[in-house]
């Protein structure tokens, strides 16, 4: 059997990292947390993961600023980026793909949508 893909949840909000979190573990995948943006970096750089779930307003580093050093670094080019986030007009939809987001999910969202981007990126690493 193939190893279990690593995830790392990036978001503030308790609430959707628990539903994320459980909906995720559920699915078969391990979870890791980060619940602000230098946090994440750090956890990226320490250990990465497959897929990074990222909020875009964070405290310390926004999620566009992840996203961002996650594309400058040649070792992490092919972690997919997933943005969700409550920022989901065009101008930040444009940004955070043109910053190197793999896709981009705004809240609220369903999590059946969420579940099936995931797989179809990690099918596809």
């Amino acid at each position: 059997m193939s190893k279990r893909k690593n995830l790392l949840i990036v978001d503030d909000e308790p609430n959707i990292v628990i539903s994320l979190e459980f909906l995720l573990e559920q699915a078969g995948y391990q979870v890791r947390v980060a619940h602000d943006g230098q946090q994440a970096w750090e956890a990226i750089q320490a250990q990465p993961p497959d897929l990074v779930l990222l909020d875009v307003m964070l405290p310390q580093l926004s999620g566009f600023d992840v996203c961002q050093k996650i594309r400058e670094t040649p070792a992490l080019q092919g972690m997919r980026v997933v943005m969700l986030t409550a920022k989901g007009r065009d101008v930040e939809v444009s940004k955070g793909l043109a910053l190197g987001a793999d896709a981009y999910i705004s809240k609220p969202f369903s999590t059946q949508e969420l579940l099936a981007q995931v797989r179809d990126l990690l099918a596809d690493a």
